[in-house]
């Protein structure tokens, strides 16, 4: 099963590589402009088809082995999720939606608002990946010492 698993998870890898270079090299042969910027919404759409794809294998997935291997970890994957969807909605109460300075560009308040929470979330996870690398050095900095 598991060596099924593994040609799975490959041949899914190779595919979505090969799809993902296709659409580039279109987009590249016929010009990034074409068809009022075809290419670009093209790509962008395939660029979230493939985080989608990806939040879903690893929730999925996660969720999966989780329970195979300790059932009582559901709880603790569950406490995970809630709190990462708590964290997204106060990031989307916090968001001001106010339009860009310097630009002439319409949106509506729903645009804006999503905009500036996805930024929002951008700014705390990249705060909290700095922090993590920090602690984990000085952590690793401690236990060597000790030793």
């Amino acid at each position: 099963m598991k060596s099924t698993l593994n040609k799975i998870f490959t041949w899914s890898m190779v595919a979505f590589i090969v799809i993902s270079v296709a659409i580039l090299v279109w987009g590249f042969s016929v010009g990034f402009e074409y068809k009022d910027n075809l290419p670009v919404d093209v790509l962008l759409a395939w660029g979230y088809i493939m985080i989608g794809i990806a939040l879903a294998a690893v929730i999925v997935v996660g969720l999966i082995v989780g329970a195979i291997n300790n059932p009582k970890s559901l709880i603790k994957t569950g406490i995970v999720l809630v709190g990462v969807a708590l964290i997204a909605l106060l990031a989307y109460l916090v968001a001001p939606g106010t339009p860009a300075i310097g630009t002439d560009i319409e949106s509506d308040a729903s645009t804006l608002k999503l905009t500036d929470t996805i930024l929002y979330l951008t700014y705390f996870a990249g705060i909290v990946a700095i922090l993590s690398i920090v602690a984990g050095e000085i952590r690793l900095a401690i236990s060597n010492r000790k030793a």
